[in-house]
């Protein structure tokens, strides 16, 4: 029994030595055993030993007092009865220790995992970052060319405005021109008008007198 004691808590102490100092990969491979050993009916097994050992400690302890009373009783122990007290203290010390590596173990495996966990998440976390400042450098890149095209476009646009009221004036212009031009050709139609009406005249008295001519002469 205490063989096997000694044993489980020199293994217990190399697992907790190889989860406490990384030696090449032997800490992920006690991680990885550690959990398979979490699956399945493992958690449960590890709790019926752990009970048991307590069953065990917790009755050496009590064998222990008892011997401590029976001496104390007696006024002292016999060799028989060191001999047991001293196996059982020495189990009992052993089993304690066995269950505190143990919980040591469980605990540290658990912080482990969290620690993992927490890298991997610090990494993507990293990588995301990297993803969002070269897309923020995109969004940069393009928002320049965008605002160099909106500046572009708005010379342009002012340029067209110009444009627009430099035609627009002209266009004015001309609506001015053509209705002088207007006036003017219905003032020459009128002219025109009254010069026919004195020409019709002129010639309508100009027959009156070749007409007075011709009596005249006959």
């Amino acid at each position: 029994m205490i063989q096997l004691l000694f044993l489980v808590l020199f293994a217990e102490g190399v697992m907790v030595f190889l989860l406490l100092v990384k030696i090449g990969p032997l800490r992920e491979l006690v991680i990885k055993s550690l959990d398979q050993l979490k699956m399945g009916k493992g958690p449960a097994t590890v709790k019926t030993i752990a009970g048991t050992m307590s069953v065990i400690l917790l009755s050496s302890l009590m064998s222990i007092v008892k011997i401590q009373n029976k001496g104390a009783k007696l006024g002292t122990m016999s060799p028989m009865d060191q001999v047991l007290w001293r196996t059982h203290l020495l189990e009992a010390s052993l089993m304690g220790f066995t269950l505190f590596l143990g919980f040591i173990i469980d605990r540290v495996h658990h912080y482990l995992r969290k620690l993992i966990g927490l890298r991997g998440n610090v990494g993507s976390s990293k990588e995301e970052l990297e993803r969002l400042q070269k897309e923020n450098i995109k969004l940069t890149e393009k928002e320049d060319k965008a605002s160099k095209e909106m500046k572009r476009l708005q010379e342009e646009l002012s340029t067209l405005s110009e444009n627009v009221k430099k035609l627009k004036l002209e266009s004015e212009e001309k609506d001015k021109k053509i209705e002088t031009a207007e006036g003017h050709v219905a003032s020459l139609q009128k002219q025109s008008a009254d010069l026919l009406l004195e020409y019709d005249r002129l010639l309508e008295d100009n027959q009156n007198l070749q007409a007075q001519a011709l009596g005249y002469k006959s």
